[in-house]
């Protein structure tokens, strides 16, 4: 296993898309806190990145690379190797690279300008949030072999929890208006791993303006340190579940 995901790290560093990555985000995380003049606002510019930016490119690079790896899979699957450890030496090697990349590029400007609860909240939720969209990239992969198709349910995956979940909320809300439905707000926030990571984070900024309407009412009803543990275990579950039912239907499926 070990020696499947050093193959796999080794051909993901030779691809170049992530050390382009990295790039990307070491120069927007250092010009956003050398060019403001205090670290709030290049925390706030660094949180989009995260919310938006790393999701995006963690789903769709993993989502190519396993269709483009289709030929290396099923070389390993002519080996006496179980399915479980090829899969999860892909999901091993593929999140890890993505959290490295976050780590470097955007860790280590937060670790120098903003060694804070802040700046460390920032680093471990991106990285979760990097390995919760490979593990949605593996479940879209294995959904349908056409690659075309793969792609595009991770790009819509990606495009309904960055943009879409807020407003069919806010859609709902006005519609129900009348109704007490506070708490059951707090439970619709839960599905969407991107809104739990931006409550994580400004909960620790305490920008409330910026948390969204679901944001906000999760702040209320569960106070800062219970609301943090909460989140910080759905966003767990959001990178375990999609993986497993991932490698669920890879056991089955007849490649």
């Amino acid at each position: 296993m070990n020696r499947i995901i050093k193959i796999i790290l080794s051909d993901i560093l030779k691809n170049k898309i992530v050390l382009v990555y990295t790039l990307i985000l070491a120069i927007l995380s250092w010009s956003s806190f050398t060019l403001e003049d205090n670290s709030s606002k290049g925390l706030l510019t660094i949180l989009n990145v995260i919310l938006f930016t790393v999701p995006l490119v963690s789903i769709l690079f993993a989502t190519i690379y396993l269709y483009n790896s289709s030929e290396f899979i099923e070389l390993l699957l002519s080996q006496p190797i179980k399915r479980v450890k090829i899969w999860m030496s892909l999901f091993l090697g593929l999140s890890s690279s993505m959290a490295v990349a976050f780590f470097i590029g955007a860790g280590i400007p937060l670790l120098i300008y903003a060694p804070n609860t802040v700046g460390m909240m920032m680093i471990i939720i991106g990285c979760i949030i990097s390995i919760v969209f490979v593990a949605l990239a593996f479940l879209s992969s294995i959904l349908t072999r056409d690659k075309a198709k793969g792609i595009g349910i991770a790009i819509m995956t990606w495009l309904f929890f960055a943009l879409l979940f807020d407003g069919m909320v806010l859609f709902l809300l006005f519609q129900l208006s009348e109704y007490p439905i506070e708490k059951a707000m707090v439970g619709i926030s839960a599905f969407n791993p991107i809104d739990l990571a931006r409550i994580q984070i400004l909960l620790q900024l305490d920008v409330s303006a910026m948390m969204g309407y679901t944001g906000a009412i999760f702040k209320d009803f569960f106070g800062t340190t219970i609301g943090l543990i909460i989140s910080f275990m759905l966003l767990c579950l959001w990178a375990i579940v999609p993986f497993f039912v991932s490698l669920f239907k890879f056991k089955n499926k007849d490649l």
